[in-house]
């Protein structure tokens, strides 16, 4: 993507006027997104996100530049521009880059940019016809697919060269149940970490069914009962609603500012003894898994409440620094147009010791 003489010549000369620390994140990204509804193919998407970011850091003060022109004139101009918002005297740092092994968390067999387009179409249409098929109570379907694959380069003042290649397939269907002139919808949307080689273990026309399956489900259910009651939750639904309710308030980006509830109470008792919580960002092939997270840093399995006791926060580098921790591999960016901020990978509650089968037993009165 980039030779090292050219990113080196690039930090120093974004470190010129005495800022601390110099960081590129250089991204090439394809994108496919499909639809399909009513019938038909109703939208197709391809394109291409290609540039680069360049952060440069003076103790809590951040400047963030980025372009799309990867020539070595324009990036030791961008370097010239972004150095002078900073007032320090001039003068010369050396980087020198040391070599980082590359990860496997990620292992692809076929990459989706290699499969033509005609064969994704064709599993649109599978899984379309699956979905109205399944009962006549289903009204209407609605099946996207998306892949990409993203190559990253990042590097910065401390001698950091690493490069990842991440790719994502997702396959999602939505279904419409009408009775009784309402309607209810079910989703069932897997994804993984993986190449075409994804469909391999997921069915288009389960996926479908499942779909429906909800949809119906729900368009016969009463109305769930008012008041405060016992809630259990599934497989999945408990990792989405910890993601949504909690995760958040984990990242560094909120913790760092005191705005977020879990400020200043690592060590403290903050949920049920029953509940670990966990991000792990190594597990292989997950959808929300990296090598190495949008800084370089390796990422890892984050226990972040251990039988209700908080243990740790999700940590960035910047926001890390402010609260005087280390990184914890938690760093994303939407991409190369956006500084990092402290998100989450997989995210979940661990198993604990109970069956469901006893966890509804002893609930006398509560949802499921």
């Amino acid at each position: 993507m980039l030779d090292q003489a050219t990113v080196r010549r690039v930090l120093e000369r974004a470190l010129s006027t005495g800022a601390d620390f110099a960081e590129i994140f250089a991204e090439d990204r394809e994108n496919t997104n499909l639809s399909y509804v009513d019938k038909k193919v109703d939208s197709i998407n391809q394109g291409r996100v290609y540039g680069l970011g360049l952060r440069i850091i003076r103790g809590f003060e951040v400047i963030y530049a980025y372009t799309s022109d990867l020539s070595e004139k324009n990036l030791l101009d961008l370097a010239t521009r972004a150095s002078q918002a900073f007032d320090g005297k001039a003068g010369q740092k050396t980087v020198e880059f040391k070599a980082v092994p590359e990860g496997k968390l990620l292992p692809i067999k076929t990459q989706p940019g290699s499969v033509p387009l005609k064969q994704k179409l064709a599993l649109l249409e599978r899984g379309y016809k699956a979905a109205l098929a399944y009962d006549a109570i289903i009204s209407q379907a609605k099946v996207d697919y998306l892949d990409h694959t993203q190559h990253v380069l990042i590097a910065n003042s401390e001698g950091l060269w690493t490069e990842d290649t991440r790719t994502r397939t997702r396959y999602m269907v939505s279904s419409v149940a009408s009775v009784n002139d309402g309607m209810q919808t079910g989703y069932y949307g897997p994804g993984a970490g993986q190449g075409f080689e994804f469909f391999e273990n997921h069915d288009v026309e389960e996926i479908a069914r499942e779909a429906s399956r909800i949809a119906k489900t729900m368009a016969h259910a009463d109305y769930a009962p008012a008041g405060a009651m016992p809630v259990i939750m599934d497989n999945g639904f408990g990792g989405v609603l910890f993601h949504e309710a909690c995760g958040h308030g984990l990242e560094a980006a909120f913790v760092s500012k005191k705005i977020s509830v879990y400020t200043d109470k690592l060590g403290q008792q903050v949920a049920s003894s029953l509940v670990t919580a966990i991000d792990d960002g190594t597990i292989p092939n997950g959808w929300g898994t990296l090598n190495i997270d949008d800084e370089g840093t390796p990422t890892r399995r984050n226990i972040l409440i251990e039988n209700g006791v908080l243990k740790s926060y999700l940590v960035d580098r910047l926001n890390g620094k402010r609260m005087g921790m280390a990184s914890t591999g938690s760093s994303r960016r939407e991409s190369y147009r956006y500084a990092p901020t402290s998100r989450m990978n997989n995210t979940f509650i661990d198993a604990g010791s109970s069956t469901r089968e006893e966890i509804i037993k002893a609930t006398p009165y509560g949802l499921y």
